[in-house]
């Protein structure tokens, strides 16, 4: 697949994995990009994942034509895109793997060797000529990894962003881009909104035309948009109006009350109202819609002397990722001594720019009247917001 006369697509598409990282649920696959530019000199940008050598060099052998590479560029060292850099350089003993400092520890690490006769160290503004072509090299330390390198085709306008702008799902399946990046975001990258902000102001000095990710589809037109989104889930800011309300539910009475104020919410004209029963639903969809919407109900069970187990793990979620700029509300419920409350609250006490409603709905046991009195008083409150 050509993405400019001279940069063709050499990736694949895995539809054998149901857990990503061994933990996001990706029904549509997952796509390992890696593409070859061809000029006077050839450089391959990226690996796949192990699964996928054979397949991923079949593809470049089609493209090279007889030729041979001159440079492996590896951006990221991440397991999914570096697994066969020993394959490549096996293959093609007379190619350079091209890196950052770090990403030769790792592979030193990986595969026993750093190729140390092979390899070309760069940093920030080093310059990889190829002919017509050169590749400018940005540091994008810990976005997500620390040895992360991004590449900017100068002739092109080519920005290769690592796993920055990537999503999930392979790339033959039609989807909403926003909905599985924003997923893929939040919970790989989220936590490193500083050092994406940071990436993102040198991007803004670039002439750029297209972005060319290691996950999900090249991005070569309306790139402001996949840009502001960026800057927003960066900046940890809300994408717009709406109440996420995430439940711990036993017996099925804390549930009901959520779904009662879900209820209440809509009456009143909330904008936007879902409600996630964290032991059933994906999590990392409940943690994408907490970022995406500027309020936020936790709604749980006393258990134990504290908190319902999804629970405790979803705030973790969302806290380990420097969740902030939110209002959050809490539903609890105990039959002798609710607590949820008060403990779902201390463990915000770190996060920025925080909001906790006025009102807490209390709910000892099941539902009664008082327990509806609290839910159009928290709805109330939060629909003013």
């Amino acid at each position: 697949m050509f993405i400019t006369d001279d940069i063709r697509y050499i990736g694949v598409n895995d539809h054998k994995k149901d857990l990503f990282e061994g933990q996001y649920i990706v029904p549509n696959g997952m796509a390992y990009n890696s593409y070859v530019i061809m000029d006077e000199k050839i450089a391959v940008m990226d690996s796949v994942d192990a699964d996928f050598g054979e397949e991923w060099l079949a593809n470049l052998e089609g493209e090279l034509a007889g030729r041979k590479p001159d440079y492996l560029v590896v951006q990221h060292m991440e397991p999914d895109h570096s697994a066969n850099i020993s394959l490549f350089m096996e293959k093609y003993p007379e190619a350079s793997v091209v890196a950052s400092a770090r990403a030769f520890t790792m592979m030193k690490q990986f595969f026993g060797t750093d190729f140390a006769d092979r390899k070309i160290v760069v940093k920030e503004g080093a310059q990889i000529e190829l002919g017509s072509h050169v590749l400018n090299i940005i540091e994008a330390p810990l976005v997500h990894w620390p040895e992360v390198i991004m590449t900017y085709d100068s002739k092109d306008k080519v920005l290769f962003s690592a796993d920055g702008f990537g999503k999930f799902g392979a790339l033959d399946v039609e989807e909403d881009w926003a909905c599985e990046a924003r997923r893929y975001y939040m919970g790989i990258v989220g936590k490193y909104g500083i050092q994406v902000q940071k990436v993102l102001k040198k991007a803004a000095a670039l002439d750029i035309a297209i972005i060319c990710p290691l996950h999900g589809p090249v991005l070569n037109e309306n790139l402001s948009y996949y840009i502001n989104l960026y800057d927003t889930w960066s900046s940890y800011r809300p994408e717009g109006e709406g109440v996420v309300i995430c439940v711990s539910s036993i017996y099925g009475h804390t549930m009901d009350a959520a779904k009662a104020l879900a209820e209440k919410l809509k009456e009143k004209g909330c904008p936007k109202v879902s409600v996630f029963d964290l032991a059933r639903d994906d999590m990392a969809e409940a943690v994408e819609d907490a970022f995406r919407y500027d309020r936020l109900v936790l709604a749980s069970v006393t258990y134990n002397g504290t908190i319902f187990p999804d629970m405790n793990t979803f705030i973790a979620h969302l806290t380990e990722r420097n969740y902030q700029n939110r209002t959050i509300a809490f539903v609890e419920n105990g039959s002798w001594a609710p607590a949820a409350a008060r403990i779902m609250g201390k463990l915000f006490e770190k996060s920025k720019n925080i909001t906790i409603a006025e009102n807490t709905v209390t709910i000892r046991s099941a539902m009664n009247e008082d327990t509806a009195a609290q839910i159009e008083a928290l709805a109330e409150e939060l629909c003013g917001k």
